[in-house]
């Protein structure tokens, strides 16, 4: 039985529209929120700060990774395991770590490839750079605009998620459906991520052929 999630002191590591989006939405559900950058005082943060982001403090990679009892890595998927370098995987131990992030590689243009692929994954090489920490893959699969209250023409969307840790995938289960996800299925360990993350580079192929960006999956099962 999900049930909401208790207030909790969030570190989000990455301050694009991922990282906004998210540190947001942890806000919003009461949670005391920071947010991390190799540059903290940068005017475009601190213009966020003012206005959308008001109410959530901001730090260098370290300070938030060491303040967060929940962490969320919101980077540039190529740029993940320097950051965590940045960090110092210490503060991550023990913690749940959720990895919302894709290895795209747009060096071919439009749709990007995953810089990633094949028997390894970047949610792996995350869990493998952080051996002491619960990595749940979450949030991949679907646009910024609907981390929370996904809510579509035809009903609400699927999250899967995948990671090693029973107890921290049902920890971020609760946090989906506090965010409006009433549906989220659990696809197994974290080598998972290598089918989530290709989830999202069809993702962007469905946005180009429509050219619009407003989808999302659904999973259905039979009566």
């Amino acid at each position: 039985m999900n049930q909401r999630l208790a207030q909790t002191q969030v570190g989000v590591l990455g301050t694009g529209e991922v990282g906004q989006r998210l540190a947001a939405g942890f806000r919003g559900r009461g949670h005391e929120v920071m947010i991390g950058s190799r540059d903290p005082d940068k005017p475009e943060l601190r213009e966020w700060l003012s206005g959308g982001g008001a109410g959530i403090e901001a730090g260098t990679f370290a300070a938030v990774a060491a303040a967060g009892e929940l962490l969320v890595l919101a980077v540039l998927g190529d740029a993940a395991e320097q950051v965590i370098a940045d960090a110092g995987p210490e503060n991550f131990a023990g913690k749940v770590v959720i990895d919302a992030m894709n290895p795209l590689d747009f060096s071919g243009g439009f749709p990007p490839k995953l810089s990633i692929s094949g028997e390894d994954s970047l949610g792996e090489r995350v869990q493998r750079a952080l051996p002491e920490a619960k990595v749940v893959k979450a949030f991949n699969i679907i646009g910024s605009p609907y981390f929370v209250d996904p809510t579509f023409s035809e009903g609400r969307p699927t999250m899967l998620i995948a990671g090693e840790d029973g107890d921290a995938k049902q920890i971020v289960t609760d946090l989906l459906a506090d965010f409006g996800w009433s549906d989220a299925v659990d696809i197994g360990g974290i080598e998972g991520s290598r089918e989530l993350e290709a989830m999202c580079i069809a993702w962007v192929k469905i946005g180009g052929v429509r050219g619009a960006w407003d989808h999302g999956f659904r999973l259905l099962v039979g009566s």
